[in-house]
């Protein structure tokens, strides 16, 4: 299998997660993603290779959200469940690399639990919720509630990427309406109304680890101003994008080599 790229499902007695790992290093890296339409089931190999520079020099943990997601779900409870399965696996000390509402998450791990991690890369994600992440969410909530997945398709790429991406991948956007379509649209909906709970702000001053910021100055979704206030708060190092906005992650070239970086340093 491709960088060692497999898909384990965590089970308790009333918790369920779905999970990927890849590489063959010693050292624990915990990836927590953003939101998104769809579970990471089916994608180990596909995000091992789109990662697969951290694949040298550690174990890759990639953690879905739990199975049974419900309406008021908050991100410190989504933390919390990251925090469960670290537990189980038995894993401590990790870097942890958290993208969108997986930032949101990865801060209140780093509150709650500092004994889990011993670096923190947050990537266009936001401290505090503003007025265009509120915008932003309620329109794809809006939008699944009417069951137009095309629109929201379509509104979260303009949102996420680059007006030269779009301009490129326009033709490849009908393709998306069908692989993204939720499978579950009151998890996709309890999920995005998470992302409005994150309140970490106040709080970041608890953080003891290491803190890399990255993002795009160009964000429409949680705007660019929202990296740059958690840096100012936390005084960390911190790398932002002039031309590129939400999807940096996966329109820079050099993002994750960015990120490695930082976490090699």
């Amino acid at each position: 299998m491709i960088y060692n790229a497999k898909e384990h499902q965590l089970k308790l007695d009333n918790f369920q997660m779905n999970y990927i790992t890849f590489g063959r290093g010693s050292k624990p890296l915990v990836m927590i993603h953003g939101l998104n339409t769809r579970s990471i089931k089916g994608a180990a190999v596909s995000l091992a290779y789109l990662y697969r520079i951290f694949a040298r020099a550690y174990k890759v943990y990639l953690f879905d959200r739990r199975e049974d997601i419900s309406e008021g779900v908050t991100v410190r409870d989504l933390a919390a469940d990251i925090g469960t399965a670290m537990d189980v696996l038995e894993i401590t000390n990790a870097d942890v690399f958290g993208v969108s509402q997986g930032g949101m998450i990865a801060q209140y791990l780093a509150i709650d639990r500092p004994e889990l991690v011993n670096k923190l890369v947050l990537a266009v994600t936001l401290s505090k919720s503003n007025n265009t992440a509120k915008e932003v969410v309620n329109r794809w909530i809006e939008l699944i509630e009417q069951g137009d997945v095309k629109a929201l398709v379509m509104d979260m790429a303009e949102k996420m990427y680059s007006d030269a991406y779009i301009k490129r991948y326009r033709p490849f956007i009908p393709l998306l309406t069908i692989l993204q379509k939720p499978k579950d649209a009151g998890r996709f909906i309890a999920l995005a109304k998470a992302c409005l709970t994150c309140s970490a702000y106040e709080e970041l001053d608890k953080i003891r680890c290491p803190i890399f910021v990255i993002g795009g100055k160009q964000d429409k979704v949680v705007t660019g101003e929202a990296s740059e206030e958690i840096a100012k708060r936390t005084n960390c190092e911190i790398y932002m994008y002039e031309n590129l906005g939400h999807a940096a992650y996966e329109e820079a070239k050099d993002f994750n080599c960015r990120v490695y970086q930082f976490l090699q340093e």
